[in-house]
């Protein structure tokens, strides 16, 4: 009977979840249920799975609307008929096509409402009818439709409370408020389930509408094959020819990489191409194979990161630059005979290019065929307590207080209905989104499968999400973007074109072996390099005195969050400093994980242990990793591996005490560690970096300052750039680019540094004096550059006129009295018909730090000086960054620049790390516990004064604060007579912030792992 249930998936109007719906019907005790969602069938997948599992019949639909205006519901006959609807939402959504008000769609049923009802209905289409409107069949026009018409019984919440939040959603959705919220639209008060007896009961005088609802839903099926492969299954057109194919460009590969006569690449590519072509992977390869090929055609780095770098094919089809022989990767890793899902490549592009790939695959493999995977983007906390407030009619000051303090107990009345609202819309769906990087390449036209929406990104979507894509079959490509190779890349480009100097920058041998890239790196001299320029990273580059390639690879590993939480980056520290102070646990760890010291660091470590001590095959050796780690496996399957592997200890002859043990290390580390191969690209990557960074640090300075940086703000990188004997210069109209460019050691920032000066202006000021000559005044800048007087303004502050020789006081007083009335558009009609006056300006002085103040004001940072020249006090700490390696557990004071802090939850309270650099320029870190944060907060960016206690662990020095205060800065001279403005540049200083919610890490006793190995134990 219910021909119409929307779940909280029609967004900003539905309340139930597919669960909700289905446990509702159950209870009822119907059989058979239609979801037809608000123009999308985000839920239909989800929804027949359920329906199956609770022995319901599922049949799926659309609600077609365009704004609050009901044009009809329409109900898939069998599967196709999702595809006819998918196909006009698709042109509604993407092609600016209108609604049909009568559509044809054959496989399909079609109801209408009252309101909107065509003058001949086909055999398809239908009438539906409300309990409220059957009192309006007496009437000629409806009573002769009556054979045409079936039960409309819409369900869209279940209580009271979510017919509130129902209207709660639609005020959101029209952002209004809930008292202007008008009746069209909301729902019916009658839009729940009840029980089909009560509904024939209200039908009961019309028994043709009850036959008619009851003939509709019996022809009704969705008959779909979950998990049945839907990517694209072919590259050249047939399995074999794609066999083929990949078989020569892997053995092309394999001569270019290894030469000719490599038995163990030749064999393993020989065991790959088996693998691959038996799981019908080869147009998966062939594809990636192919966007590799047009990115290397347009000259763009990529990297290919993930488990595919543990294929050697990949590796020679230059879809990866990582070795799986010389990292002893395991292809089982990726893909393997018992592990069903397709594999999975990810690739980098510079942030700049990705856009041009993306263009590439869509056109190459077709439009019908190419979309970005959905993700729902769910109400959150904070945002829906605004949205919700705002529909209850709250003052923005109340607002603001509410979601800073969401968990706080108020006693207006509204305020707690806001409250009670925003905790039932957690976790709803509020919107659709892109996928930041998943693109699916099907082999039928996408809309066989879901309506394509277009966000304002410009690549269209599907309507479900990654994990539904899994679920129906499809596995998307990862192509994702970041700044790191945009770096690169425009430091290449910038060192042929300012010094003519060409880096061959793809040859990832260029600085493993380089003594001085080493040497940076064992000192953790790494701003500004991809993945190894944050605190932490760099900190732990230290403590490990990290001084090669295969070092750095574990580090890569060992930083990141779960691998750090379970412990293993501490053992990992200390064995590596104290080789002679562990046993291994047992030989077997030293043969094989020799370089990790005995620890499972990597996935690729849980299959070598299962491997060779389990004896267990490398591939049920990744089932067991995949079963530990949670990824796809039941408990069921997890205790058959389980089994399998103490079965096989045994036929090894292994004591059971020691299989358990060695099991329960597996256990313990199989789901925080971390793909090896993945580590290992990103190595290749940082190595690129710091060999830029070493050998050329200002042009890479500049280019990671016009990448926009990484972890730190554009001020570090210009610190940072000084460091390196830069000269750092302010925007000037005849030396400045839009971004920031180098002359020699001379860095200029660029336009786009002035927060206020747009885009398109800073593109032209350039481009007219390439095309017309240096501006010879800002005169002759005005008279070719259309400029308003407010923009001027910030470009005589920054010194960008500096050349003409004349103080910017007096710049200003020019520019007021040419430009004061001055509108753009009467530029030439009236402004420079005649020559400009020339008028005589009084002498006006100007402080020595004035400049300074009005950079922190346009820039939030000092160009002319430093932070610490501004500062009230002369001193200047007793202790410098460089010597604190020798104050281990004594009490230093220093004074110090805030870079960076990042908040720790725990469970005393917030614990904060600082970054800081001292008046010499070096980098130091600090540990604030919450105890000293109370009587010692930070106060945003600044100067501070600090006294703590100094902890060398592992040659790393950290300060643990005990005290701290913010300096002051001089009265800002500019505003001399102004008490109310003379320290409000401080204000503008900044800070960069970050939070992390992983635990401190455990120490060795909490981690269970034995420094003392298996014989040693037997015998204490």
């Amino acid at each position: 009977m219910f021909l119409n249930c929307h779940s909280f998936h029609s967004l900003r109007y539905g309340t139930l979840s597919i669960d909700d719906l289905i446990s509702q019907a159950l209870a009822l005790g119907t059989r058979e249920l239609v979801l037809t969602d608000i123009n999308t069938v985000t839920g239909v997948y989800e929804f027949k799975k359920k329906c199956e599992e609770n022995n319901i019949r599922p049949i799926v639909g659309v609600e077609v609307r365009k704004g609050s205006e009901l044009y009809y519901i329409t109900i898939a006959k069998e599967f196709t008929g999702l595809s006819e609807v998918n196909k006009m939402l698709t042109s509604y959504n993407c092609n600016g096509a209108d609604l049909p008000l009568q559509p044809e769609l054959a496989n399909n049923f079609i109801i209408y409402p009252l309101s909107n009802i065509p003058k001949n209905l086909r055999d398809n289409e239908y009438v539906g009818i409300c309990e409220d409107e059957l009192n309006l069949l007496i009437r000629e026009e409806y009573k002769r439709l009556i054979p045409k018409m079936v039960i409309l019984c819409p369900i869209t919440f279940s209580t009271k409370k979510e017919y509130n939040l129902h209207r709660i959603l639609r005020a959101i959705d029209n952002n209004t408020l809930l008292s202007k919220l008008s009746e069209k639209e909301v729902c019916k008060k009658t839009e729940y389930f009840r029980s089909p007896e009560s509904i024939h009961k209200t039908y009961a005088n019309y028994p043709e509408i009850i036959t008619n609802t009851q003939m509709l839903l019996s022809q009704c099926n969705f008959d779909f094959a979950f998990g049945t492969p839907r990517n694209r299954k072919h590259y050249t057109g047939t399995k074999a020819d794609d066999l083929k194919l990949l078989t020569r460009l892997a053995y092309a590969g394999l001569e270019r990489r290894y030469g000719r006569n490599h038995e163990q690449a030749k064999q393993r590519i020989e065991k790959e191409l088996k693998v691959i072509n038996e799981l019908n992977f080869s147009g998966y390869f062939l594809i990636t194979w192919d966007i590799i090929r047009y990115s290397n055609s347009m000259g763009f780095m990529h990297v290919g990161r993930g488990s595919g770098a543990n294929s050697i094919v990949a590796y020679c089809l230059g879809i990866t630059d990582i070795c799986p022989i010389e990292f002893d990767l395991y292809f089982e890793r990726f893909l393997n005979l018992n592990r069903k899902s397709p594999p999975d490549f990810d690739i980098d592009w510079s942030w700049q290019e990705r856009d041009i790939i993306l263009d590439y695959i869509f056109n190459r493999y077709g439009k019908e065929f190419v979309a970005f995977c959905g993700t729902n983007v769910e109400f959150k906390y904070r945002s829906i307590i605004r949205e919700v407030g705002k529909a209850f009619g709250l003052p923005k000051e109340e607002l603001d207080e509410l979601s800073k303090y969401p968990e706080r107990v108020f006693r207006d009345e509204i305020v707690q209905q806001v409250q009670k609202y925003g905790k039932l819309l957690e976790k709803f769906p509020n919107q659709r989104s892109m996928h930041s990087c998943g693109i699916i390449i099907s082999e039928e036209p996408l809309t066989n499968f879901t309506a394509l929406e277009m966000p304002p990104k410009g690549f269209p979507i599907v309507q479900w999400d990654m994990h539904v894509a899994e679920e129906i079959g499809f596995e998307k490509f990862d192509i994702l973007s970041q700044r790191g190779l945009g770096t690169i890349n425009d430091t290449v480009r910038l060192l042929e074109e300012k010094r003519g100097i060409k880096v061959n920058i793809k040859d990832t041998n260029i600085s493993k072996d380089e003594e001085k890239c080493n040497e940076f790196l064992s000192q953790g001299r790494t701003i500004g390099c991809f993945y190894i320029e944050s605190p932490a990273m760099r900190g732990l580059l230290r403590r490990l005195k990290c001084d090669n390639y295969k070092v750095l690879v574990a580090a890569s590993s060992i930083i990141r969050p779960g691998v750090a939480q379970s412990g293993m980056m501490r053992e990992y520290i200390f064995r590596h400093n104290n080789p002679d102070k562990f046993e291994y646990f047992h030989k077997v760890f030293e043969e094989q994980l020799g370089d990790t010291y005995g620890i499972m660091v990597y996935q690729e470590d849980v299959i070598k242990i299962a491997l060779h001590y389990g004896g267990v095959s490398a591939a049920d050796g990744d089932i067991l990793r995949r079963a530990m780690s949670g990824k796809g496996r039941s408990l069921s399957a997890l205790q058959k591996v389980k089994d399998d592997f103490f079965a096989s200890c045994r036929q090894q002859g292994h004591p059971e005490e020691l299989s358990t043990e060695i099991y329960r290390q597996i256990e313990s580390f199989a789901g925080y560690s971390f793909c090896k191969a993945h580590s290992a690209s990103y190595a290749v990557e940082s190595y690129q970096s710091l060999y830029l960074k070493v050998y050329y640090p200002l042009e890479f300075m500049v280019s990671v300052i016009n990448n926009m940086g990484g972890f730190y703000r554009t001020e570090v990188y210009v610190h940072e750039a000084r460091k390196s004997g830069g000269k750092i210069m302010n925007p000037c109209v005849n030396r400045s680019e839009q971004q920031a460019t180098i002359y020699g050691d001379e860095i200029y920032l660029g336009f786009m540094h002035l927060e206020k000066v747009e885009s398109r202006l800073g593109q032209l000021i350039p481009e007219e004096r390439r095309k017309n000559g240096q501006y010879k005044s800002m005169e002759d800048f005005i008279k070719r550059i259309p400029i308003g007087i407010e923009t001027l303004q910030i470009l005589i502050f920054i010194g960008a006129f500096r050349f003409c020789g004349i103080p910017k006081n007096e710049l200003l007083l020019k520019a007021r009295v040419l430009l004061g009335d001055f509108k753009p558009e009467r530029r030439f009609e009236t402004l420079f018909e005649e020559p400009v006056k020339e008028f005589k300006f009084p002498e006006l002085k100007r402080n020595i730090f004035e400049d300074a103040f009005d950079e922190i004001e346009i820039l939030s940072f000092p160009v002319s000086c430093t932070p610490f020249d501004l500062l009230q006090t002369k001193y200047r700490g007793t202790v410098m960054a460089n010597e604190l390696v020798q104050y281990h557990k004594k009490q230093v004071k220093m004074l110090a620049y805030l870079i960076s802090r990042k908040h720790v939850p725990t469970k005393r309270g917030t614990m904060y790390f600082g970054t800081w650099i001292d008046v010499k320029g070096d980098y130091f870190d600090t540990v604030h516990f919450p105890d000293c944060l109370e009587k010692f907060p930070f106060q945003g960016g600044g100067c501070y004064l600090l006294l703590g206690i100094v902890e060398v662990d592992f040659h790393f020095p950290t300060i643990t604060i005990t005290k701290m205060a913010k300096m002051p800065f001089i009265p800002d001279p500019r505003y001399a007579h102004d008490e109310d403005k003379k320290y409000e540049a401080q204000q503008r200083m900044k800070e960069d912030v970050s939070m992390t919610f992983r635990a401190p890490y455990p120490q060795e006793h909490e981690i269970g792992l034995p420094r003392i190995g298996f014989d040693s134990k037997l015998k204490e």
